[in-house]
């Protein structure tokens, strides 16, 4: 196990980093950001002799310290209740992109993954890179049998520098939550951390990445106008992925587009479309539909690439979710607000009226109005009030969806910038209740849900007697171990502040040396 040194030594060169950007700045302002944390960003910032006027430059800062970072940031670029709006706006423009591994590195690892020489595989590939990204780098190739193949590489070593920036990243969110009370315990940073390991270790080995593409492409398989390229798994292992080649042109080429006589409005509609299709008819969704992964083809299909990050919703929470975007645009507010209490996003101590009033102050101005007109950081800092005046804990499956909602939404709007979002939707959130949520689909639902709770009541009564064995039956096992924190918040207020008022002082300390010997 890594020892806290050690994270200790990894925060202090990375905060160095951060706070020669800037970029602890908005934590040391922000009024609900713990005092402790607080505290600690501003000794960081003075061992580096950096002010606090000028434009923080968050993206820069998260590229310059590695890979993990690239992608954890491309995460928080989700969280603007978690980092606050100018740095996830900021976040947002943080490209994936560092430069190439060599070619003969990427020939040995193909070789080294398949056990053979790569003209066994591949006739042709260009030693040239079409993209390369924190984890893996994409070359074009032909295979022996004449087809034209994406070929996505892992880059050497990635998978251990990621597991090691992890381990600190676990250890940092749960003095975070330690030293935060209420308020980091509701954004629930270590979930946050969970998830991001959950998904990168998915990145990380491409056999998922290929199975998700499979997955999505059975999903989609009845929609027209998208389609998900093929896999070609005699050629595809953990560390090597082996795709069809996609001819066509991105969506963000919005001009070539129009010269070459695509239909720009319907396109959008299209892209919407699919979005919902995924989201809601499949719970199974393409979690990174931004510009450079997706393109058109001649016949006007959207063609889908890069199935690293992928979101996924239980049948329930997507009738939840059909019920509250089909009320926000019909305007039934009071609706809206019962489906969040019934999901339990709010606590049952808050009132149902206020909390529809609050919807209502949100929804209300936008309703009926293209995109252009709206402001997207003022809807958000609207829902993320909400969220802190009615104690909702973040929940990082509805994240990961907004933040390929406003991915969607944005590339939309550049393809037809008078879209109305919410009358693209209605009629096929309308539809989709109508099948899902009527008479004959509640019956359905609840014979089958009898039946399977008929089936599981022999195992329920079996781990019961599990948990609770009789006398002299097994014992109760023990609890998942835990972080080892730095000081325990049992001390109280004055002890848990002495525990990290040193551990400060040792990073700091730390940062000074370094910095003044030249390391950092």
């Amino acid at each position: 196990m890594t020892s806290s040194a050690t994270h200790l030594f990894r925060l202090a060169r990375w905060g160095v980093t951060l706070a020669r950007r800037r970029a602890l700045v908005g934590i040391e302002n922000d009024p609900n950001a713990p005092s402790t944390l607080r505290r600690m960003v501003r000794l960081a910032r003075l061992a580096t002799l950096t002010g606090k006027r000028g434009t923080p430059d968050y993206a820069g800062a998260f590229r310059a310290i590695g890979p993990a970072a690239i992608k954890l940031g491309q995460s928080l670029a989700t969280r603007p209740d978690l980092v606050g709006e100018e740095a996830a706006n900021n976040l947002l423009s943080l490209q994936d992109s560092l430069p190439p591994v060599p070619f003969a590195e990427i020939k040995a690892a193909i070789e080294g993954s398949f056990g053979q020489p790569i003209d066994k595989l591949f006739a042709e590939i260009d030693p040239e890179p079409v993209g390369a990204a924190s984890i893996a780098q994409v070359h074009k190739g032909t295979t022996t049998d004449g087809r034209k193949v994406a070929i996505k590489v892992l880059r050497p070593g990635i998978r251990e520098k990621f597991a090691r920036d992890i381990q600190t990243y676990e250890w940092a969110a749960a003095h975070l939550e330690a030293m935060g009370g209420g308020e980091a315990e509701r954004l629930r940073p270590r979930l946050t951390i969970a998830n991001f390991k959950r998904w990168t270790n998915s990145e990380l080995d491409l056999r998922r990445e290929a199975a998700s593409a499979s997955e999505l492409a059975e999903q989609m398989a009845g929609v027209p106008g998208y389609r998900i390229p093929g896999i070609d798994w005699d050629r595809t292992n953990g560390r090597v992925l082996t795709i069809e080649w996609i001819d066509g042109i991105k969506i963000s080429r919005v001009d070539e587009l129009r010269a070459r006589g695509h239909d720009l409005a319907a396109l959008s509609d299209k892209l919407v479309i699919s979005f919902l299709t995924q989201a809601i008819s499949a719970g199974f969704f393409h979690a990174d539909m931004h510009q450079g992964n997706l393109f058109v083809e001649d016949d006007g299909t959207i063609a889908a690439i890069d199935f690293g990050i992928m979101g996924r919703i239980d049948r329930r929470a997507r009738q939840w979710l059909a019920e509250i975007l089909y009320g926000l645009t019909t305007g039934n507010y009071r609706r809206v607000a019962e489906i969040h209490f019934e999901a339990q996003y709010v606590p049952s101590y808050h009132s149902v009226g206020e909390f529809a009033t609050a919807l209502r102050a949100v929804g209300e101005p936008m309703r009926g109005k293209p995109v252009k007109e709206l402001s997207v950081g003022q809807m958000l800092d609207g829902l993320f009030a909400i969220t802190r005046d009615f104690d909702m804990q973040t929940q990082p499956h509805l994240l990961l969806l907004q933040k390929t909602m406003v991915m969607v939404e944005g590339i939309a709007t550049q393809l037809n910038p008078d879209i109305n979002m919410w009358d693209t939707a209605a009629p096929y959130v309308r539809s989709w209740i109508r099948d899902e949520l009527g008479p004959e689909a509640a019956l359905a639902d609840r014979l089958k849900q009898d039946t399977e709770t008929l089936f599981r009541l022999p195992g329920l009564i079996r781990r019961l007697e599990e948990k609770f064995p009789p006398k002299g039956g097994a014992p109760e096992p023990p609890p998942l171990p835990e972080i080892p924190l730095l000081t325990d918040r049992s001390q109280g207020a004055g002890g848990g502040w002495i525990g990290y008022f040193i551990a400060g002082l040792v990073g700091a300390g730390a940062v000074w040396g370094a910095t003044v010997a030249g390391l950092l």
